[in-house]
């Protein structure tokens, strides 16, 4: 049960209907229609305090209560809450190595109007980037007849949460790019910027495979590998913002050089051009068709462990190393790794139980792919503008 705030003597009336308004909306926003009885329970609060809350809200347009469609259920059934999307819209950003999408976002999660184009040439670089997202986003708000209060930025490299600085995204060839102050400069609302795989545990945890689980990393494999962590139910972010790059810790040390100037490291041996050598393919394969071979690969179990044999065992040797640091309950594949054949998911996961000591002592560490796909990290990026956003609608 969430705690609600109750009067004390340094706890003043308005304070105390401020942050339950803000748990109620909060509540509403990430597990959607709920009946007033639920949220009652949930909060711990009495039915007088839920309905003045609720009713605040309703009469200020950001929920509506509705009958819910009929039952089988004899009586008469109990109004459902909901939240009314475009009384707080988000913009979501979801920044890759070769692509951009967009979103806006309405309370509750629902992805109101979105664009996505591809990085070519000049249209990787930071002035293009941002000059396009701030286009597209007008004409998507435009579009809608909306305007977003707050931004969440994904990024695929080392963010310095204060301010959105991009202090390195090496696959996108950005260093020291002041991300969050440009675009905030010209759209005017605050800027969340962060690593993309931060922005994927926290999409998973809100509202994918994660949720109900406390202890958590999401890993994220792209053309580099980072990670995600969710410690006791909240974010790590570190003091600065720099967590998370899992993909630079050395599994080999007479391995391949890495850009990072070291060699050997878990990204050399389980990113995208270690994946396509495993495949038989050229580092430089179209996306589109690493997918292709990979759901192919996974028509045939015994084929499937067979070829990607040594590519499973580096994944567990650096799942391994990160359970045991983290005492990780669950660990959430993402982006390439969610296509990868059930048969060696499912090896892994063993090896992984078997080999690690934490996860023989909490239990056993589950291992699953990601529930919400290619949006993940937009979602995620919208929940943490929505951080900034429930207080004050």
């Amino acid at each position: 049960m969430i705690k609600p705030v109750t009067s004390s003597p340094v706890a003043r009336p308005d304070e105390v209907r401020r942050h339950n308004r803000t748990t109620l909306l909060r509540l509403l926003h990430v597990g959607g229609p709920s009946t007033r009885a639920t949220l009652a329970t949930q909060l711990g609060l009495n039915r007088s305090t839920i309905k003045t809350l609720v009713d605040g809200l309703a009469e200020a347009g950001v929920v509506e209560e509705k009958v819910p469609r009929p039952g089988r259920g004899a009586g008469r059934p109990s109004l459902l809450v909901l939240p009314q999307p475009h009384a707080a819209v988000v913009l979501a950003v979801d920044l890759q190595v070769e692509h951009v999408a967009i979103a806006l976002v309405g309370l509750g999660g629902q992805i109101l109007g979105r664009n996505s184009w591809n990085l070519r040439g000049r249209m990787g670089q930071p002035e293009e980037v941002i000059t396009h997202v701030i286009e597209s986003t007008n004409i998507l708000a435009s579009d809608l007849g909306v305007t977003p209060v707050a931004a969440g930025v994904s990024v695929p490299g080392v963010v310095r949460r204060a301010d959105g600085h991009v202090h390195e995204a090496p696959n996108l060839r950005w260093t020291d790019v002041a991300l969050g102050e440009r675009l905030g400069a010209v759209l005017q609302i605050p800027i969340l910027v962060g690593n993309d795989a931060e922005f994927g545990a926290v999409a998973e945890h809100l509202r994918g495979a994660a949720r109900g689980a406390s202890d958590v990393v999401y890993i994220s494999a792209d053309v580099g590998v980072g990670g995600g962590v969710i410690a006791e139910g909240s974010a790590l972010r570190g003091g600065a913002g720099y967590v998370g790059e899992i993909g630079h810790m050395v599994i080999r040390p007479d391995g391949r050089p890495c850009y990072c100037g070291s060699s050997g490291c878990w990204e050399t041996e389980v990113g995208e051009a270690a994946l396509c050598r495993a495949l038989g393919l050229a580092e430089d394969t179209p996306r589109g068709a690493i997918l292709f071979e990979l759901r192919e690969l996974g028509r045939d179990p015994e084929a499937a462990l067979s070829q990607l044999a040594e590519f499973a065992e580096w994944l567990t040797l650096g799942l391994i190393n990160i359970v045991n640091l983290l005492g990780a309950q669950l660990v959430i594949l993402g982006d390439l790794l969610t296509v990868l054949p059930e048969a060696v998911l499912r090896h892994v996961g063993a090896e992984v139980r078997r080999r690690s000591l934490v996860s023989r002592a909490v239990g056993g560490t589950r291992i699953v792919s990601s529930a919400l796909g290619a949006d993940g990290k937009l979602l995620g990026a919208a929940e943490v503008a929505f951080e900034v956003v429930l207080d004050s609608v």
